[in-house]
């Protein structure tokens, strides 16, 4: 099982230039696990778009359904003491923002110990922070 950040969720949800590795990477193993959050900063970012004008509201209802059938599909990661400690303890050490924080806070409570989950994201800064944290990232 892969613990699946935002920023991977998203090219599997709209066409960007991670999508084919996304679809690779989910692929090669289907079992995901993601934060709790994910499905709001999901719908953020089609918002964001919708709004902008880069996506139409029916294409926006399309990545709802796609997220949900994801969401249906994950095991989730939700909000705990342990999280918050992990996620407080993370902002002191690397130059994290606090949603990437928590994910990364929550993927090594998914874990468990250090190797025990595969983290995918495409955010170079979090994926940074995950390979000091002892995750195997993709």
């Amino acid at each position: 099982m892969r613990f699946w950040d935002t920023s991977a969720i998203v090219p599997l949800l709209l066409e960007q230039p991670a999508s084919g590795r996304a679809r690779e990477l989910l692929a090669e193993d289907p079992a995901m696990a993601a934060w709790w959050g994910t499905p709001i900063e999901c719908w953020s970012a089609a918002a964001r778009l919708r709004r902008e004008g880069r996506l139409s509201a029916q294409d926006e209802a399309a990545v709802h359904a796609l997220l949900e059938h994801l969401h249906d599909a994950w095991v989730e990661v939700l909000p705990s003491e342990e999280v918050r400690k992990r996620a407080l303890r993370l902002l002191q050490i690397h130059a994290l923002r606090s949603a990437d924080a928590v994910q990364l806070a929550a993927a090594l409570t998914c874990a468990g110990s250090p190797g025990g989950a595969g983290f995918v994201a495409f955010d170079e800064r979090l994926r940074g922070a995950a390979r000091v944290e002892g995750l195997e990232v993709y």
